[in-house]
């Protein structure tokens, strides 16, 4: 068995809560890629969002917030 799928088969057992902050702990790892081409749908959505940030009108939530309620929706605290 290979290095990876013995980390994946180890990883698999691990608790819910152990496998969401595994998964969000690799995450902060990874590089900052570049983004492959965007379509001109996404690009004038992309435009739309960022005029609504600039105007004021958009809703706006953090990471920590979207994080903690992602956790909470699965019955979880992050420490657990």
């Amino acid at each position: 068995m290979s290095d990876y799928m013995s980390l994946l088969t180890a990883a698999s057992q691990l608790p819910v809560a152990d496998r969401l902050r595994l998964i969000d702990e690799l995450t902060e790892t990874l590089p900052e890629l570049s983004p492959e081409e965007l379509s001109p749908e996404w690009q004038a959505e992309i435009e739309r969002r960022s005029r609504e940030i600039d105007d004021g009108t958009a809703q706006l939530e953090d990471w920590e917030t979207v994080r903690a309620r992602m956790f909470q929706r699965v019955n979880l605290s992050r420490e657990s």
